[in-house]
């Protein structure tokens, strides 16, 4: 259903089903498609009422016919997530599209949502089918083990899936080290077993700095 063309394109081939996907990112369409406009990232009044009160913002549309869409963002880089039942946490700016049939909701991220200036909580999408999620330049995506703990920018996180710890330590940044720092530096560091989404581009937040 969800195909690249290019890197910076997302083709999505319908046939009667549905697709989320972030509002204003469809470039072209042929075939026959309804369009209606969606709350937002999270569902149910448990996540209307974390946005509100975080700014984890998302204002989504679903598209549903036969034919083929094509979505794009700001020429972001797209990437392909298959899910078999687990979960991914996304930030909300990241995320370009998802299988109808997934659950989104929101999950609490403590200081590493406050470092970055996104709000306290961060997008999770779980259940079997397909997202598309963006980056400022090609991701990479890191894998963590039990031997092999990782510690990321909040900068430059994108998403992460699998059995994983998150915990926010105080650190030293490349920034800091040539003086660009406007702060003490923090970072994230992942323990367990599981992927790591990073960008080789920093928001324009305040990103690592608090």
């Amino acid at each position: 259903m969800f195909r690249l063309q290019g890197s910076k394109v997302l083709a999505v081939d319908m046939t009667g089903d549905a697709v989320k996907a972030k509002n204003g990112s469809m470039v072209a369409y042929d075939g026959q498609m309804a369009f209606k406009k969606m709350s937002g990232g999270g569902e149910g009044l448990r996540g209307m009422v974390t946005r509100r009160l975080t700014g984890e913002q998302m204002t989504v549309m679903e598209v549903k016919g036969h034919g083929t869409c094509w979505f794009a963002d700001r020429a972001s880089e797209i990437n392909l997530v298959n899910l078999q039942g687990d979960k991914l946490y996304v930030e909300s700016s990241n995320l370009l599209a998802t299988d109808a049939g997934l659950r989104t909701g929101t999950s609490f991220t403590g200081m590493r949502g406050a470092s970055q200036g996104n709000g306290l909580f961060t997008t999770t999408v779980e259940g079997h089918g397909q997202v598309a999620i963006m980056s400022d330049g090609p991701a990479v995506v890191l894998r963590v083990s039990s031997q092999y703990p990782l510690t990321v920018d909040p900068g430059a996180y994108v998403a992460h899936q699998g059995n994983l710890r998150q915990s926010f330590q105080s650190g030293v940044t490349f920034r800091t080290l040539m003086g660009e720092g406007g702060g003490e530096a923090f970072q994230i560091r992942f323990e367990g077993d599981g992927l790591v989404y990073v960008q080789p581009s920093e928001r324009n937040t305040i990103a690592g700095d608090v």
